[in-house]
């Protein structure tokens, strides 16, 4: 076992430390209250090759292993979630799924341009009554001469405003179920394709999170990824990997409220001396790190056998469920560190908190993550 980073491994994580504190941080706070999109610093990611990172050089990417991946997420994370959610999605859910599972032709077109940076990349399975049960789509894509034409609704889509081209999970084939789903390139601007309302949420609130509308979005036979009926084994498979990214989002976010919980206990003081010398602070500080390094460990082991070509769909969904239930926990003990001043935006713990939870429910909650590991290791 080697547990070092080669030398590539740490400068592209010291890159994005620099790029997460320098560019990041400020504007955070102001981002996180008005809900507004990070422009400026989705285009500094692209130009340092963070949206195409595990996507090969030929098509545009930086070449780069998934470890090297989530060390950038966790840098990322630790600042700004929303931005590092962005990062996640065009990496695992776009620009992989397409360069692993689509043609030539699709990749020419539509990956290199991701991968660069130049569009945006947005990834549509979830819907009204089809989350956690993805086999239940209501989305439909019916043949008609060389196109598709798709009707329906997505819910709860990452970029849904932001982006360029959309991965659409629909059903061709009812009666087939799950082996009759397809999915499909669309183009943002193709008639009859609206975005619906921006969502309010709790947290990730610079991430552009949108319902996306298809009344008779008409969509040629080109753009659908794989043979037909694919569709829901691509979605799984896009899923899986993505799943490693989101873990090392929450082990970010961990991290980072560590971090500052940790900096804090040295300079509040409290009964003449500082809050870390009192075992109360220190056994919690003490838990925090034990917890985000057994984190760490199993988010880069899914990494590492996801760069070794073995099945990593075990030790995703584990490192998923462990790193976004430390990430709940840590943040809230943070806050709790900080006292009245951690219920304050300026000391960035309580945002951090609001992050953390939704690293339990997209791209799979814990339930559905507990659903994975127990199938598979009862089937060891």
């Amino acid at each position: 076992m080697d547990f070092k980073f080669t030398e590539e491994q740490l400068l592209i994580q010291e890159a994005a430390r620099d790029f997460a504190k320098t560019e990041l941080l400020p504007g955070v706070i102001e981002r996180d209250e008005k809900q507004e999109f990070p422009k400026a610093q989705v285009k500094r990611m692209g130009e340092l090759g963070f949206l195409g990172m595990m996507t090969s050089e030929q098509y545009g990417g930086s070449g780069m292993d998934t470890v090297s991946y989530v060390l950038v997420m966790e840098e990322l994370s630790k600042v700004d979630a929303s931005c590092s959610v962005i990062v996640s999605v065009n990496n695992s859910l776009v620009c992989w799924g397409l360069e692993k599972f689509g043609n030539e032709e699709q990749k020419q077109k539509y990956l290199i341009p991701l991968a660069k940076g130049e569009i945006l990349g947005a990834f549509c399975l979830s819907e009204p009554e089809a989350g956690s049960d993805a086999t239940s789509q209501k989305t439909t894509a019916i043949e008609d001469g060389d196109h598709y034409i798709i009707n329906g609704t997505k819910n709860w889509i990452t970029n849904g405003a932001s982006a360029d081209v959309y991965l659409v999970i629909t059903q061709t084939h009812p009666e087939l179920k799950h082996k009759g789903i397809n999915a499909f390139i669309v183009e943002k601007g193709m008639p009859g394709f609206e975005i619906g309302p921006k969502e309010h949420k709790l947290g990730i609130r610079g991430s552009d999170t949108h319902s996306l509308i298809f009344n008779d979005v008409r969509v040629p036979k080109e753009n659908r990824i794989g043979e037909d009926g694919f569709g829901f084994k691509f979605a799984m498979k896009t899923l899986a990997g993505g799943r490693i990214g989101i873990a090392a989002q929450a082990l970010g976010i961990a991290s980072g409220a560590y971090e500052l919980a940790k900096a804090y206990s040295k300079v509040r003081k409290s009964f003449g001396t500082e809050i870390c010398n009192h075992q109360a602070i220190a056994f919690k500080l003490a838990d925090m790190h034990t917890q985000i390094e057994a984190a760490r460990h199993l988010v880069l082991k899914a990494a590492w056998e996801k760069d070794q070509g073995q099945n990593y769909d075990l030790s995703g969904a584990m490192a998923k469920l462990y790193a976004s239930q430390v990430a709940m926990d840590t943040t809230i003990e943070a806050v709790q560190i900080h006292g009245g001043n951690g219920y304050v935006k300026e000391y960035h713990v309580e945002r951090l908190m609001r992050d953390a939870k939704i690293t339990q429910i997209y791209e799979g909650t814990s339930e559905i993550q507990k659903i994975v590991i127990s199938r598979a290791i009862l089937e060891q």
